[in-house]
């Protein structure tokens, strides 16, 4: 593959990675877009190219010419082969600024809408530390880096890794000494338990042969201070996983709730296994302006929780929900895709009634026994498939919706639930999402019904690329003809 020299980092794409052009001859017109992890725009380097097709290029730098004014240094040893924290190396205003233009273009790009200016992406407080959960791999196949590989020198060190699959390479971890994105106390028990295992002599998982005592590790850290390890073992002898877990809940008396799982499937899921407490309760607690949440194993809770408050107090602003309305009439809210219920139970005060849908049963029932934990009575949960759940029929039992509030995966919405939404017309919708290019095609089948009036990105993971974004729609006066998605008007 060929060396391009003196290639110009103009800016950042999709997946965190930046990008330079370069001529395809001096005699073309056409430019090759060149995709090049870990630089920044500004930057001029020497870059080797690692796959190349018709329009596009993909490569590493191999030498700096000139370092961009953006650029800061990395504090994670690790940075540039776990392949999480890819923007590191940028500035953290830097890297808010390309987070904001990301919704800018996929609204302009993708859904093709009107929407007023954006408002600066709001940062987080803590850009390190900021994480309540991760979630380790243990592996008796330690990655080793290609120059240590061709070396041909003899590895004396233990083969076992404790740490993050490397990208690419799915039988390997990196094993991890120290990581930034946690409380240090995940450090501590991480390497607490990696250095027992090894003094032990307890296996670490093989994933070709789905075999070993030690798989996967996860550790929740809640801002109320509560601390859980969840230990999955494969199939472990009941003599290893009790001498395992006694070593954490004596060396370690800041957990709060320590339990396992036994995982002797092909796979890392948990979701239908068995989780079984160890010492104190199943699950810790996340607190929000008095509120508390209850958080097992299973949940899914924002795993920036400080961020999380600022996230959903724009949702609830964007809602009109800051405080009680003027005319007294407390509005009917449905909260789409509600998980553990956290913005059902957070914006209920000032509502008065709120509808959680969700597709986890065993999310609704901690929705519910949080609404119970925290005496809110105005909530109603109901579990299934968003498209079947959210009909006519459950609209005209409990009300039209004034107000929906629509937290989707990263897939988005599937068109029945748009189609629903339609028909339902509330007042006023707030769009939650942690993907805005579902989000911009999900706002375009709208657009004819709804303007949007607010947007907002939030950023809950400093230093990658990914960012959440918050669009408040109110419905028009005057519809305007319908697009298809992809911004093009339909034939009716």
């Amino acid at each position: 593959m060929p060396l391009l020299e003196g290639l110009e980092i103009t800016a950042v794409a999709a997946e965190g990675k930046a990008l330079g052009r370069r001529r395809l001859s001096a005699q073309s017109e056409r430019e090759l877009v060149i995709f090049v992890p870990y630089a920044a725009p500004g930057d001029v380097v020497d870059v080797q190219v690692d796959r190349k097709k018709h329009a596009f290029a993909e490569a590493h730098i191999v030498r700096f010419l000139k370092k961009s004014d953006m650029r800061t240094e990395p504090r994670c040893t690790h940075f540039g082969t776990c392949g999480g924290c890819r923007w590191q190396h940028i500035s953290y205003p830097e890297q808010l600024k390309f987070k904001r233009q990301n919704v800018i273009d996929a609204l302009q790009r993708i859904g093709k809408v009107e929407f007023p200016e954006v408002l600066p992406a709001l940062g987080s407080e803590r850009v390190y530390g900021y994480r309540n959960k991760m979630e380790y791999t243990f592996s008796n196949k330690k990655w080793r880096s290609w120059e240590d590989v061709k070396s041909g020198r003899e590895f004396t060190d233990s083969p076992n890794g404790l740490g993050f699959h490397i990208p690419g390479a799915f039988d390997k971890v990196l094993h991890i000494d120290e990581c930034h994105l946690q409380d240090n106390l995940g450090n501590r028990i991480r390497n607490a338990v990696y250095d027992f295992a090894e003094a032990e002599g307890i296996s670490f998982y093989d994933i070709r042969q789905n075999e070993g005592d030690l798989r996967t590790m996860m550790i929740r850290i809640a801002s109320s201070g509560q601390v859980m390890v969840c230990v999955v073992f494969g199939g472990a002898e009941k003599a290893v996983v009790e001498k395992t877990m006694e070593m954490l809940r004596t060396r370690f008396p800041e957990i709060t709730s320590l339990l396992y799982v036994v995982n002797t499937k092909a796979n890392d899921t948990i979701g239908d296994l068995e989780v079984i407490p160890y010492a104190g309760p199943d699950f810790i607690e996340e607190e929000m302006e008095g509120l508390r949440f209850r958080v097992n194993a299973k949940s899914f809770y924002q795993t920036n929780s400080a961020q999380a408050y600022e996230l959903y107090k724009v949702a609830r602003r964007f809602a009109g929900l800051d405080g009680k309305p003027a005319d007294g009439k407390l509005p009917v809210v449905y909260d789409l895709y509600t998980g553990t219920g956290t913005i059902a139970n957070f914006v209920a005060r000032n509502a008065g009634r709120v509808i959680g849908i969700e597709y986890v049963p065993e999310a609704i029932e901690d929705a519910r026994i949080n609404s119970q934990v925290n005496g809110i009575e105005n909530t109603i949960f109901y579990a299934g498939d968003m498209k079947d759940v959210l009909d006519d029929a459950l609209i005209e039992r409990h009300g039209h919706p004034d107000v929906m509030i629509i937290d989707p995966p990263r897939a988005g919405m599937h068109p029945d639930v748009v189609e629903t939404i339609r028909r339902a017309r509330p007042e006023r919708i707030v769009y939650v999402s942690c993907n805005p290019a579902t989000q911009a095609r999900d706002l375009a089948l709208l657009d004819d019904l709804y303007a949007i009036t607010a947007v907002q990105p939030v950023d809950m993971f400093p230093h990658t690329h990914h960012v959440e974004n918050v669009v408040r729609l109110e419905l028009r006066a005057e519809p305007k003809p319908r697009q298809d998605g992809q911004g093009t008007p339909l034939q009716v």
